[in-house]
């Protein structure tokens, strides 16, 4: 097929159909009529040779030919919109686009909000998809494919053919409910380890890190359960006697609302490393570069401030001994 049979446009209606996996629901975002979006989508199929999306009992779903071309039409598009996007005439408030973020469920819980209403201050015409993990077992290959623009990543190590920043490092709290005993007095290995414990793995494992620093101490614990994300965590542990290990920024919000108590915990545990990824390709994009400020806002970056540990939360030391219940807000 030559590129000078195809309109250019059609890749566009393919790339919001692919992404959204639906054509009503890309003829909206495109502002386009259903029946242009169709029209559009059939001509796409001629010119490939392909149905591209078919039905089935989810709805419609692309093809092996389709998913094979997906992160090529998102790399053209994206070009294009960088051949051709804002200029230095262009603002914010007139930008119509839509963003698509990748983040564990928690942090889209903890700092959502604030994203979304920054966001929206400054440019009404954006749009933003919050994909959970759940979407994708690798964030890298995630973003290579053009399916997210940027992934907030927790420990995930550097991958060379990708853009990373450090986000923040977020101390891990221990988490207990309100008048547990633990909620009292001095938490020790000892103390903190004869509870049943539950933890979270996105792959459901039984013994993690904790476990390890604890065996060093001469101390073992006992796991009832794993669950993938920290705010079921935080729920199960409400309104029963286990303990529990979540991020200090989370657990604070969540504290007042259900009933929690926090302490610090008597180990050396390291906290979490939460990154910004990004394909090099959107460097050059005006618009990509607002949403990484704003997302570094939301995280209480100061603006200007880019790069690994340019902020770094307090990390609560064991001496400290437990405390009440605090609030806080996410980063």
């Amino acid at each position: 097929m030559k590129v000078t049979s195809l309109d250019l446009n059609l890749l566009v209606v393919l790339d919001a159909v692919l992404e959204e996996g639906s054509v009503t629901a890309a003829a909206h975002r495109l502002n386009l009529s259903v029946p242009a979006a169709s029209r559009a989508l059939g001509r796409l199929r001629t010119a490939f040779a392909d149905p591209l999306l078919v039905r089935s009992s989810r709805g419609m779903k692309p093809t092996a030919h389709a998913l094979a071309l997906r992160p090529r039409v998102r790399a053209l598009v994206e070009d294009a919109q960088n051949l051709l996007g804002p200029t230095e005439e262009d603002t914010v408030a007139t930008l119509r686009r839509a963003f698509a973020v990748l983040a564990p469920e928690d942090l889209i819980a903890c700092f959502g909000s604030d994203l979304l209403t920054r966001m929206r201050a400054e440019a009404p015409g954006v749009q933003l998809r919050l994909l959970s993990e759940g979407r994708a077992a690798d964030e890298g290959a995630t973003v290579r494919e053009g399916a997210a623009d940027i992934a907030i990543s927790v420990n995930t190590p550097k991958e060379a053919d990708l853009r990373s920043e450090g986000l923040v490092r977020e101390p891990l709290l221990g988490v207990v409910r309100a008048g547990h005993p633990l909620s009292h007095g001095h938490v020790t290995a000892a103390r903190f380890a004869a509870w049943e414990h539950i933890v979270v793995s996105r792959h459901g494992r039984l013994h993690t890190a904790t476990d390890r620093l604890l065996e060093a101490e001469g101390v073992r614990r006992t796991v009832a359960a794993s669950v993938p994300d920290f705010t079921t965590a935080l729920r199960l542990i409400a309104t029963s006697d286990l303990v529990g290990i979540a991020p200090a920024a989370l657990a604070r919000n969540l504290a007042d609302q259900l009933q929690l108590a926090l302490f610090p915990v008597p180990l050396d545990l390291k906290p979490l490393r939460i990154s910004l990824l990004w394909h090099p390709r959107r460097e050059n994009d005006p618009s990509h570069q607002w949403l990484l400020t704003r997302i570094r806002e939301a995280a209480g970056r100061p603006a200007g401030r880019h790069g690994a540990g340019s902020s770094t939360p307090r990390r609560v030391p064991a001496q400290e001994g437990a405390h009440p219940v605090q609030r806080g807000t996410c980063p």
